[in-house]
Formats: structure tokens, sequence, C-alpha cells
């Protein structure tokens, strides 16, 4: 049993699934990969729902409360005014009781000096009595638009938690299929598809380095793209696991996203929104640090460590590793610090022992990017 076997064997996704695939065991070896590949294809698209929905759970539980706390202060604020009118009404109901009122005194004042202060001080009372009153209905419209956003706010939550759970139940069956693929395999024929693989790899970044696409040389990353960098290279030899964001494994958003948290600057979680909310920027002025994004659907990313290279989080039962850039069909690449000025000199962290070795290709769409 080969070591991609047995740490497929080991993954945790144990849920129904739609049925045994095909034999395996008639398909060209080519066909196999393209089908496996589109297995993993799947995987990773409910992976990276999942990991979409999980911040925007987050955000919505953040929201929620925020609201609750804003609500909790509306509603005290609420009380404290109430007690206020309360005061007031039997403020005048006892002043009513104890004689005439400030506006009768203001009429029967014989002394017009009296008469005159007799009015300020109703008009004082009056507007005062008035600004409470005007701050008890805002209050009370204030607590109402909380409350509403806060079983708004609350009710979005249930319909992600809901969302969540069935991309989570997803992603588990589709690796579940992967297993039952690669079960059942035979030793010959698994050593077949990873020289296939390799095959497939190794030509793609032949073609990719002939075309010219790629920097001619390496140059320095920023600052911050130099700290993300030596972060990634910290984290080589820790297994994928979809949803991960370490300390003790990745997936593959997982790993660009805390590289360049740890590099002082906040980027997007997931693959997609990276792609679709970082500047843009040419293969052929490719830095270190940069991020490279793969498939149709910005489904798989990396990070750029310059020479053709990248650091990943390929796959299940893959580590963290160096690849060739051209391991997967490329999209783009996408740089979070289109600001910052390059290094006049960097040394580059010393890779770990292996940290070329493992599966490059990650998870595989069924055709390539239309570049």
């Amino acid at each position: 049993m080969t070591k991609r076997l047995i740490r497929l064997a080991c993954l945790a996704a144990v849920l129904a699934t739609v049925g045994p695939p095909p034999s395996a065991h008639a398909e060209p070896v080519g066909e196999l990969l393209t089908r496996l590949q589109g297995l993993y294809q799947k995987a990773e698209e409910a992976a990276e729902a999942y990991n979409a929905t999980e911040v925007a759970l987050k955000a919505r539980q953040d929201e929620e409360r925020r609201l609750t706390t804003e609500l909790g202060r509306a509603r005290t604020a609420l009380g404290v005014e109430k007690a206020v009118v309360g005061r007031l009404a039997r403020e005048q109901y006892q002043g009513v009781r104890g004689g005439l009122s400030p506006s009768l005194r203001m009429l029967l004042a014989g002394d017009p000096q009296q008469a005159v202060d007799q009015r300020h001080i109703a008009a004082r009372e009056g507007a005062r009595a008035a600004g409470v009153v005007a701050r008890l209905e805002r209050g009370e419209r204030q607590a109402d638009v909380l409350a509403a956003a806060s079983r708004k706010a609350l009710d979005a939550q249930k319909a992600l938690s809901t969302d969540r759970k069935k991309q989570q139940e997803e992603v588990t069956t589709r690796l579940k299929d992967v297993e039952r693929l690669l079960a059942a395999l035979t030793p010959a024929e698994l050593a077949r598809l990873d020289a296939r693989e390799e095959a497939v790899t190794a030509g793609a970044q032949r073609d990719l380095v002939d075309s010219g696409r790629l920097p001619a040389a390496t140059g320095t990353p920023t600052a911050a793209g130099g700290a993300a960098l030596r972060y990634a290279t910290e984290q080589i030899g820790k297994p994928y696991v979809w949803g991960a964001e370490g300390p003790a494994s990745f997936d593959c958003s997982g790993l660009t996203s805390q590289a360049w948290e740890h590099a002082g600057r906040s980027i997007p979680r997931t693959s997609q929104e990276q792609w679709e909310k970082l500047p843009r920027v040419p293969l052929d002025r490719l830095r270190p640090g940069d991020l490279v994004l793969y498939f149709p659907k910005a489904t798989h990313v990396a990070l750029y460590i310059g020479d053709g290279k990248v650091i990943q989080a390929p796959r299940p039962g893959a580590t963290v590793k160096v690849s060739p850039v051209a391991a997967n069909p490329l999209l783009g690449a996408v740089r979070p610090d289109p600001e910052g000025a390059p290094l006049a000199e960097f040394t580059p962290p010393t890779l770990p022992e292996g940290a070329t070795a493992g599966e490059d290709t990650g998870y595989s769409a069924e055709e390539k990017p239309d570049r």
C-alpha cells in the first residue's frame, strides 16, 4: 500500500455517498487521473464555500453581539427617561393638588417682575417636559429598530449555520468519493497514477517557462512579503486539512491568509475572495509573496517564492510543500501589498529537507482556464 493510500485512508470523512464509482481497473491512467482530479475539484469548491460561510457566520455573530449590546444600552437609557417622565407627572399632579398652577400664579401676580419670573419658570418646565418626552420617543424608536436588527441578524446566523452544516457534509462526501476511488486501485495502478501526475506537472512547468510568462529573474519581496514568505516556509511539512487556518494544519487559502496575517496585513480568507478583492498582477511581474490562483473558479491558491516555485497546501493527504508554479492550471496572480516597495536585498529563508516531496497538484478542474 502506497503512502498516498495510507494518508487518504486516514481522512475522517465518513458520510453516505452517491454510490460506488465505476471500476477503475478498466480505465486508462489518463482518464483515471482526470476523474480523480474532478472529484478533488468538487471537494475544493465545497470546502471554499464552507470557508466563505464560516467567515460570513463569524461576521453575523459579531454583528448580533454588537446589536445586543447596543439594544441593552438603549433599553437602559429608555428606563431612565421613563423614570424622569414618571417623576414629572407626579410633580405636576402634586403641584395641582397643592394649590395654583404656575400659569395661574403668573396671571394673579401683582408684581410685574414676579409675573415675568413665573412665565420663565413655566416655559422652562414646559421645555424640560417636552425634551424628556422627545427623548423617550426617540429611545423607543431606537430600541425597536435595534431589536428588529438583532432578530434579523440572529435569523441570518441560524441560516448560515444550516448552510455550513450542509457544506460540511458535501465536503466529507466528496472526500469519501476520493477515498473509495483510490481504495479500488492496485499498488501498480497507484504508481502509474503518481507517475502520470508528475509527468503532467513537469510538462506544464516546461511549457510555462518556455512561454516567457514568468519573470526572467526573481526579484525581492517587500518587507511584508518577505515576512509572509518566512511564515509560509515555517509551515512546510504540516498536513492539509480543509477549513484549517493553522497552526497545526492548513488548507490552501488558510495558509496564504495566515501568512499575510502574520506579515501584518489582513486579506480575505477564501481563495475566491483573494482573487476578487486583491489587485491583479501579471505573471511576468510576479515577486515573492504574491499569490497565485488556479482553476476557472479560483478554488486553489499558493504563495509565490520565486524561481518559478510556490509554497502551497495542495490537497487532503498531502502536506504544505514547495511546488512548480504550473503544478495546477493557472488563473492569474494577485498582490496583497501593491503599494509596498521591494527590499533592496533579501535572503530567502532556507527550505527544510524534503520541502518538494509529495503531490504537487491541488484540486484540478475538468478543463483549464481560458487564458
